[in-house]
């Protein structure tokens, strides 16, 4: 029963990939059939476990109210986008974004689960992490702007070099990641090479020591919410 679920968990995300816009499109009637079978597997789940559960239990659990309320709106979406089809309308599947309740819900994803609420639980101390890199990043970006913006310098494709704040801070977001490095500051280079250290200093306060700092925190709290579920034995 376990593999019989995820196999058609599978194949109710997979079909994102053939409905439209798709990446490998496919009739509209095959990917309805195959989205209802998979919502009557998920219905015929459900009911096995509302059989063998006590129904105060079953109607308390919210887990089961989510899958419940999933299939009701998958449906939903999927007579609308049908009938509006037939009449030449356009339209978008709103339900997909349901779609994932189905593998995080039922009973077998207990893992899952846990690993999602040990980043839900995460998230709100990694904040204060989040908001100091926000912060270096935008003064970093206005120090940029006054170092550069009135030097009229050009990039290689012959556009305004750093001369919008909104662009400079994009521009060095990606910097962070190393993607866009040494192109970012090659301009600011042949200007002049003492303008290297700006983008040295840039470099050493986000990409190795808040990015190390924000990887430590998220970890250490990923750990220690996730030994209080398996101690707690939370399902």
């Amino acid at each position: 029963m376990r593999t019989a679920t995820y196999f058609f968990i599978f194949l109710n995300l997979s079909l994102a990939m053939f409905e439209e816009p798709a990446v490998y499109p496919l009739p509209f009637l095959v990917t309805s059939v195959l989205e209802v079978l998979c919502l009557l597997v998920f219905l015929g789940r459900l009911a096995h476990f509302a059989t063998v559960t006590l129904h105060s239990v079953f109607w308390k659990d919210t887990k089961n109210i989510c899958i419940m309320v999933a299939i009701l709106l998958s449906l939903i979406d999927l007579a609308i986008y049908g009938v509006l089809r037939v009449y030449g309308v356009r339209s978008i599947r709103w339900s997909r974004i349901v779609r994932p309740i189905f593998l995080i819900n039922f009973a077998e994803s207990r893992q899952i689960r846990r690993a999602f609420r040990s980043i839900r639980n995460t998230l709100p101390e990694i904040t204060y992490v989040f908001l100091l890199f926000m912060f270096s990043l935008l003064m970093f970006s206005l120090m940029a702007l006054k170092l550069f913006g009135e030097r009229n310098l050009q990039t290689a494709e012959g556009l305004p070099y750093f001369r919008n704040y909104l662009e400079i801070v994009f521009d060095l977001y990606v910097l962070v990641t190393t993607a866009n490095s040494p192109d970012v500051m090659m301009p600011a280079f042949d200007f002049s090479s003492w303008y290297a250290l700006f983008f040295i200093a840039f470099v050493i306060v986000n990409t190795y020591i808040f990015m190390s700092l924000f990887l430590a925190v998220v970890y250490n709290n990923y750990k220690k919410h996730l030994k209080v579920m398996l101690g707690g034995g939370m399902a």
